[in-house]
C-alpha cells in the first residue's frame, strides 16, 4: 500500500468509495434513510474536484485500486475521511489522517485540527487524542443527521 496525492481523475472513484462506505458501514450507526440522504449517490464531481485541490488530499492505494482517501483544509479541518469498505480495519484511516496531519502542521503550523465526525468514527478520533466538543445535529431533506464536533490540539 502507498499514500499518494489526489489527481483530477481520481474524483469519481472517490465519489463511488464514498457511496459505498456510507451505504455499508455506516448503516450499523445510522439508519437506511439517512444514509441515502448522507450519501445519494449525486455528487457534484466538479465542486469535489475543486475542493480536492484547495485542500491537502491523500490517496491510499494498492495494488492500483483506490482504498481510502481524506482531505483537510489548511486551517486544519479535516473534511473527508473514508476508507474502503472491504479494507476496514487495515489502519489506512489512521496513515492518511497521520500524513494530513504531518503536512498541515508542517506547512501552516495550526494549533488544532477539527472534524465533524460521524457517530461510526468517533471512537477512531478518539483513540487519535480528538475530544468531543459537542454533539451536532444536521438536516438534509428533512431527515436528522447526528455527528459530533471534535478537536485535537497539536
Amino acid at each position: 500500500m502507498m499514500l499518494r496525492e489526489y489527481r483530477s481523475e481520481d474524483c469519481f472513484e472517490l465519489a463511488k468509495l464514498f457511496f459505498d462506505t456510507v451505504h455499508t458501514v455506516n448503516l450499523k450507526d445510522y439508519t437506511k434513510a439517512q444514509v441515502e440522504v448522507w450519501a445519494s449517490g449525486n455528487v457534484d464531481i466538479e465542486t469535489w474536484d475543486k475542493s480536492f485541490k484547495n485542500h491537502y488530499t491523500v490517496i491510499s492505494e494498492d495494488k492500483g485500486i483506490i482504498t481510502g482517501f481524506g482531505d483537510m483544509s489548511n486551517d486544519g479541518y479535516l473534511d473527508r475521511l473514508y476508507v474502503h469498505k472491504e479494507h476496514q480495519g487495515e489502519g489506512i484511516g489512521s496513515l492518511i489522517v497521520t500524513e494530513l496531519e504531518r503536512e498541515i502542521k508542517t506547512r501552516y503550523g495550526v494549533p488544532v485540527f477539527t472534524v465533524f465526525s460521524s457517530i461510526t468514527a468517533k471512537p477512531f478520533f478518539e483513540k487519535r487524542g480528538y475530544v468531543s466538543l459537542r454533539r451536532n445535529i444536521v438536516s438534509r431533506g428533512g431527515i436528522e443527521l447526528i455527528n459530533f464536533y471534535m478537536e485535537k490540539k497539536v
